[in-house]
């Protein structure tokens, strides 16, 4: 079992830190496709209309 000062453990969880970064960052910079904003607009309006009877 690795100890807190291990660098190889250190090394190891920055890799996967700026991995996971890297992978987020790009499907942030994702295009969403047409239909799924067309959904959300969709929910949206029903969503204050709901409030909105109340």
């Amino acid at each position: 079992m690795a100890s807190r000062d291990d660098p190889r453990k250190a090394q190891r969880d920055r890799l996967i830190d700026d991995s996971l970064k890297q992978v987020f960052s790009e499907l942030e910079a994702d295009k969403m496709p047409d239909e799924i904003i067309d959904l959300l607009s969709v929910l949206k309006a029903q969503d204050k209309e709901l409030k909105d009877r109340k």
